[in-house]
């Protein structure tokens, strides 16, 4: 059942989003060549707890740390170790908190040095790719509507579309209805609900979109080995049309890099 949220609700989630988005802005500070996962997932713990919030995942289905790392061929849900990042690598940094007792919950895939040109050409397009999932998420569309644009657009450069693992309803609960798959077809799957707030996330793969766990029961990876890209952004239906609660402008501040992609998913200027 959808939980529709109310104003008030969507902004205590706007504060838990925006603590996502202000840690992944402090790892985009950290992640370099010779840093290990491990690492960067001690200083989240510590960076949401100062803020009186507690780490979403830790402890969720039984996870074990702050963040999920996963790196190159790793899809999502890799467990921080003591491997060094190297030169050229890519690392998908998943963070949940919880906060005002609604949850945040949103990714980004960083670039480790010089990466080669196929691989940046993968996450640019799975970036633009969610993107275009969120303008799909408006009055009268339904969830399908999403997966369909976001796999069209992925397709089209030749890139495998995860299949098992899908985007998610978020509040109270860290994963509520509805599911969000990033496939599908037109028109079909729930009505989308004045007030519903959903985690948007395409999880895009080089090649294959075939995956596999790893025995540490959480890792998963592409099974062709090829690189795969996560990008995920918190967002609310507000008069009808998507409003990103989250940002990635903390990243790229600290990047950076300079982008207006999120200007039209809000109606006021975000004050960082």
């Amino acid at each position: 059942m959808i939980i529709p949220k109310t104003a008030e609700e969507i902004e205590l989630m706007r504060q838990s989003a925006q603590l996502v988005s202000k840690t992944l802005g402090m790892i985009a500070t950290e992640i370099k060549e010779g840093v290990s996962t491990l690492a960067l997932d001690k200083l989240a713990e510590e960076f949401i707890r100062d803020h009186k919030a507690l780490p979403g995942f830790k402890g969720l289905y039984g996870c074990p740390s702050t963040l999920l790392t996963s790196v190159n061929e790793q899809v999502v849900h890799g467990l921080p170790t003591n491997r060094p990042i190297e030169n050229g690598d890519i690392v998908s940094v998943d963070c949940g908190v919880l906060m005002n007792d609604f949850y945040g919950d949103h990714a980004y895939t960083f670039e480790i040095g010089d990466v080669n040109p196929e691989t940046k050409k993968l996450l640019q397009v799975t970036k633009e790719s969610l993107y275009i999932g969120i303008r799909e998420f408006k009055a009268g569309n339904r969830v399908e509507d999403i997966g369909s644009a976001i796999q069209r657009y992925t397709e089209s450069f030749g890139y495998g579309v995860v299949r098992e693992l899908v985007g998610h309803g978020l509040g109270r609960k860290m994963h509520e209805a509805p599911e969000v798959p990033n496939y599908g077809k037109r028109g079909k799957g729930k009505l989308f609900v004045e007030g519903m707030v959903i985690a948007i996330e395409p999880m895009i793969n080089m090649g294959t979109k075939n995956i596999k766990t790893l025995k540490d029961g959480w890792t998963i990876v592409t099974r062709d080995g090829k690189p795969s890209a996560h990008f995920e952004h918190d967002v609310a239906l507000i008069n009808g049309k998507p409003e990103l609660l989250s940002t990635f402008q903390y990243i790229y501040n600290a990047l950076g890099i300079v982008s207006d992609e999120e200007n039209e998913f809000r109606k006021n200027t975000l004050v960082l």
